[in-house]
């Protein structure tokens, strides 16, 4: 058989035509592709009992990333089951999962902890189940921590430093002199306090403490794209009041309906991001943008607005898009699938690429007002803020309604005073009345 396999590797075997099967070359070997019979009982033998192992690479980014940084979530020597995931991808946007092909054993990883790759760069190997050696490893792997405990066992010749201490009877003698026992008892103070400051300092430095965290490249990418966003855009904001008495009676008489037929709740945000769609169809160039290497002004004939979330990890703002042509439903529905996503960690970059125009709501945090920046490349943002009980004048008269003030943030180089003021009234009509969207006024 060994000779067999040795002419099967080199070639030598007499040559039969094999057909109907289309062998492969193994790892680390070269077969011939036409075999005599026997070759090709060695080869398959020697194939079929062979390693098996894969690399697994990073996967392709969006055209607006370009790197990012790993996490990883498993170690060498961990068994994986099939869509397991091994490590985490951060990127400037969101994290990417990768996981397991197959199941199997985690042979190498081919990048540190925290190291940056690009799409496609090899990110670890792995050694699927099929291969019985690979679970044996593991297996090995456990005798070398009882073989670590023992050294530590041999640890008993401490004892001999017990010696020591008899070596230290014979210093107080000779510290006997009265100059000597002086500065020896003020010593053993000085040693106390020596114990006692960690104990003393605790609050004192507790109350004063500080630690550094190294910021997180989503983090990161945040920072730079707001300041980009202030050296860039001339950025104004422009302020109104909404009367939510109407939508808070249109969502009350029909939440329960709603939930019945959609399975989803009816909430706000719907209401805005529909009214959002309807004033900039209304005033397409807050939808619009400044091509800066062109010098272009690129008007969109589609709404996709970008809907803020806010993440343990950061603030992340998924997309809707195609909204002018979807009702409600259809906006809770999106909405709530990306929030979901994003609160378990599994928007994809595709999720959050391209938007027109963004919605932020502080008032889920109790906001009552402020001035949001616009998410570039866009050229303007909506802010959404709490509702509060308020004095306003209705006929005359002063009556107490259910108020939220909104902001509009937007690029003075673009928009101009105008049509900022008209697009955040036209917010205000449809939302204070929706029958005006039915209406298309």
């Amino acid at each position: 058989l060994l000779g067999m396999k040795q002419k099967a590797v080199e070639g030598n075997c007499d040559l039969l035509e094999f057909k109907g099967s289309s062998l492969e070359q193994p790892r680390n070997r070269w077969v011939p592709k036409v075999l005599s019979s026997e070759c090709v009982q060695v080869y398959l033998s020697v194939s079929l009992t062979g390693d098996d192992v894969i690399t697994v690479n990073t996967p392709a980014f969006a055209e607006s990333v370009t790197e990012g940084d790993v996490r990883w979530e498993k170690a060498v020597g961990d068994t994986v089951a099939e869509d397991e995931v091994v490590c985490e991808i951060e990127t400037d946007k969101t994290s990417v999962q990768v996981p397991a092909p197959a199941a199997g054993v985690i042979e190498a990883l081919l990048v540190p902890d925290g190291g940056k790759v690009e799409g496609g760069t090899p990110l670890f190997k792995l050694r699927k189940t099929g291969a019985a050696p690979a679970k044996a490893k593991p297996a090995a792997a456990p005798p070398p921590p009882p073989a670590a405990p023992e050294p530590v066992a041999a640890a008993p010749p401490s004892p001999a430093a017990a010696p020591i201490p008899t070596a230290m009877p014979p210093v107080p003698p000779v510290s006997a002199q009265p100059i000597d026992s002086k500065p020896v008892s003020a010593v053993k103070p000085a040693a106390a306090p020596v114990a006692a400051p960690p104990g003393e300092a605790v609050p004192s430095k507790g109350a004063r403490s500080e630690h550094r965290v190294k910021m997180n490249r989503m983090r990161q990418r945040i920072a730079q794209r707001l300041k980009e966003a202030q050296n860039t855009c001339a950025m104004l904001t422009t302020f109104n009041e909404i009367d939510m008495s109407n939508i808070r009676e249109m969502r009350a008489v029909h939440k329960d309906p709603f939930l019945k037929k959609h399975n989803l709740k009816l909430g706000f945000m719907s209401a805005f991001v529909k009214a959002s769609a309807f004033a900039l169809q209304d005033q397409p160039v807050v939808n619009a943008v400044i091509d800066d290497t062109t010098k272009e002004i690129v008007y969109r004939d589609y709404v996709d607005i970008s809907v803020a979330v806010a993440t343990p990890r950061g603030l992340v703002v998924p997309v809707v898009r195609n909204v002018e042509n979807m009702n409600f439903a259809d906006i809770e529905r999106a909405i709530y699938e990306l929030g979901e996503k994003a609160r378990k960690n599994e928007l994809a970059i595709e999720d959050m690429d391209g938007g027109t125009f963004t919605i932020s709501n502080g008032g889920v945090f109790g906001s009552l007002f402020g001035t949001p920046i616009i998410n570039p490349p866009q050229s303007a943002i909506l802010g959404m803020h709490a509702i509060f009980d308020r004095p306003v004048a209705v006929g005359g008269k002063i009556e107490i309604r259910p108020m939220m003030y909104v902001a509009l943030t937007y690029d003075h180089r673009l928009i101009d005073g105008r049509e900022a003021v008209t697009f955040l009234r036209k917010i205000k009509a449809a939302v204070e009345d929706p029958r005006v969207l039915l209406l298309d006024l």
